[in-house]
């Protein structure tokens, strides 16, 4: 499954590493989910992932944008404008899923709404189909 992943499942999944976004990490790391990278993406998952109140190593971020650097799928999509989105900067986002036809997960679909164009799916969305898909 190709997918874009909102920073926010990244910090949970780095934070709970028992929750649901942790699962979707360890299904990235086995090549069951390839994630949709973007050099602006990329960049704030760093910016996010490297705050001080995440209390997170840099080592861990270093090995995981790397991780992504070698395995996910790498676009540069045109910038998309829609009116009126909750947050801006989730822009793209949108425009990485549009330009490669995939879903964003995340856990804030209110972000995203129905006129961005996208398929969205939550994490528990996304653990249920995961795990039907092993039945």
């Amino acid at each position: 499954m190709l997918a874009v992943v909102d920073t926010n499942v990244w910090v949970s999944a780095f934070l709970t590493p028992r929750g649901n976004a942790a699962r979707l990490l360890q299904a990235v790391r086995a090549g069951r989910v390839v994630v949709a990278c973007s050099f602006d993406v990329v960049d704030e998952y760093r910016e996010v992932l490297c705050r001080p109140k995440f209390k997170l190593g840099p080592e861990i971020v270093a090995e995981f944008l790397d991780r992504l650097h070698a395995e996910g799928l790498w676009a540069e999509p045109r910038a998309v404008l829609l009116p009126q989105l909750p947050d801006p900067d989730d822009l793209m986002f949108i425009a990485l899923a549009r330009h490669l036809s995939c879903p964003i997960i995340t856990g804030n679909t209110k972000h995203f709404p129905p006129e961005a164009g996208v398929g969205v799916t939550t994490l528990s969305e996304w653990v249920g189909n995961d795990i039907a898909g092993w039945l």
